[in-house]
């Protein structure tokens, strides 16, 4: 698939498209797992621009793709008007037990916006809030599920109900 760089600052909805074809191709990424989902993750910097990316199993067998980019960006100050675009819900509890859920993360980071694809079904972690803790805590979350097929389509190995 080719992604028209020029169109990711058409308008907004153009935008969210252009970034979360861009997490999608990152998801492809991931080595396979029968016990991990593959996830791509972008953040974007108010001006429009790729501040990091990320994806599952990237460095380790463990790392999530929103804690993966997360990582390569410390404590920047532009994460306050950033956005999370990520292929799968953020999880809200992690069954490695020795990690910070990727909702904390994101609210350690002070992001602005998370924009997903698809929300994570109980297939390894039971009830993931991660899209209603976002609000709760005043996270704009954005939903694309017209992009769900194509950002779960890696993970048809999967029980995926």
């Amino acid at each position: 698939m080719t992604i028209d760089f020029e169109n990711r600052h058409a308008s907004p909805a153009a935008a969210h498209r252009f970034w979360m074809h861009h997490a999608i191709g990152l998801a492809r990424l991931c080595p396979v797992s029968e016990n991990a989902f593959s996830v791509g993750a972008v953040i974007v910097g108010a001006d429009g621009t790729e501040l990091a990316h990320g994806y599952s199993r990237e460095t380790d067998a463990k790392v999530h793709a929103e804690e993966s980019a997360l990582n390569k960006l410390g404590d920047d100050p532009r994460l306050a008007q950033a956005t999370v675009y990520s292929t799968l819900e953020p999880c809200s509890r992690r069954a490695s037990v020795d990690r910070a859920p990727c909702t904390d993360r994101i609210l350690a980071a002070g992001v602005a916006r998370v924009v997903i694809a698809w929300r994570e079904p109980a297939t390894f972690v039971a009830d993931c809030v991660g899209v209603e803790k976002l609000r709760e805590h005043g996270i704009e979350v954005i939903e694309l599920p017209d992009l769900a097929a194509e950002a779960m389509s890696m993970n048809r190995h999967l029980d995926l109900s």
